[in-house]
């Protein structure tokens, strides 16, 4: 009998413990807008299987690629109100919200990768004080590769782009539209390839992983090499699901995000590369712009840096100090 007793409460012992266990399991859904097999989604898949193998499986992370959870400009409030607990948002989208947020869409500021990690340096104290305020947390941010500009038929100055349909996704593109006399038709990454199949899109301005991913060499012919900007995307997590990890996992959540900005920082690199190549293998035409384009560019870029620190204010002037030095 004594042993009877013995293994009953073993048993329910062990029911307990893992009883227990399952209940100390925290999972977390990352929304984010672009395909699974986008060099940034891949980054967060092994963002996500880092934290749960550092955290001994306390935090399971769950990607939703390809806009599956919530809509590019919809992952940010949703984060924030804790409809899913982290999120990957395109920085630049939320400009009009608060201006320091399109600050690496401005074009021509930040035209290379080196000149890319500076600003976000001067950006991201800034940044993580106001996502902080809006109950939020930075993790981390990426750069996209160099902007350029994608067109159905060639453009030697900016004028050839009068009246042309360019698709814009976030104000500063949508700005740039206007001041080269283009006319701007939001259009967010997941249905851009039908956007341009249906001629609702003619011209757009992104980078060359974009133009691979929504194999922009179907419908267009020519990119232009431009290095306008290297906008980023950033991983957000809601504030108070990340407090509510205990001390240990949220450090493996830190560290993981540290690994996963330089690593995508290298991938970022390495896919510019790779991708242009592959626009052309496709029979796209990859140009560098004219003397003409680039003097054109400089001037609505100068134009939109004025109009940008008219609108920050003392904050926005902070950040390009800190930038200038």
């Amino acid at each position: 009998m004594q042993r009877r007793h013995f293994s009953l409460a073993s048993v329910t012992l062990a029911l307990t413990l893992a009883a227990g266990s399952a209940l100390a399991q925290t999972k977390w859904d990352l929304a984010a807008a672009y395909p699974a097999s986008n060099f940034h989604s891949e980054n967060m898949a092994q963002f996500a299987a880092e934290v749960d193998q550092a955290s001994g499986g306390k935090l399971k992370i769950t990607l939703h690629a390809g806009a599956s959870l919530f809509k590019a400009p919809e992952i940010k409030r949703a984060v924030q109100g804790g409809q899913a607990q982290a999120g990957e948002i395109l920085l630049a989208n939320f400009q009009n919200e608060w201006q320091l947020y399109g600050a690496d869409g401005l074009p021509f500021l930040a035209d290379s990768y080196d000149a890319s990690v500076k600003l976000y340096k001067a950006q991201r104290p800034l940044l993580e004080k106001k996502l902080g305020e809006q109950g939020m947390q930075l993790l981390y941010a990426v750069p996209w590769p160099p902007q350029g500009i994608y067109t159905k038929k060639p453009i030697n100055s900016a004028a050839d782009l009068k009246g042309v349909k360019w698709r814009a996704y976030s104000p500063a593109t949508a700005r740039i539209a206007e001041l080269v006399g283009a006319q701007p038709v939001t259009v967010q990454a997941a249905e851009l390839s039908q956007a341009l199949a249906t001629g609702v899109v003619e011209a757009t301005m992104t980078s060359g992983a974009t133009g691979v991913d929504s194999k922009l060499y179907e419908h267009l012919k020519y990119y232009y090499d431009t290095q306008a900007w290297l906008p980023k995307n950033a991983v957000i997590v809601n504030k108070k699901s990340f407090d509510a990890l205990d001390k240990p996992t949220q450090d493996a959540v830190l560290k993981a995000a540290a690994s996963a900005e330089a690593r995508g920082l290298a991938a970022s690199q390495r896919i510019n590369t790779e991708t242009l190549a592959k626009l052309k293998a496709n029979g796209m035409q990859v140009l560098a712009p004219s003397a003409a384009l680039k003097a054109d560019l400089k001037k609505v870029g100068d134009t939109m840096l004025k109009e940008w620190l008219e609108k920050a204010g003392p904050e926005g002037k902070t950040l390009i100090d800190a930038f200038g030095k």
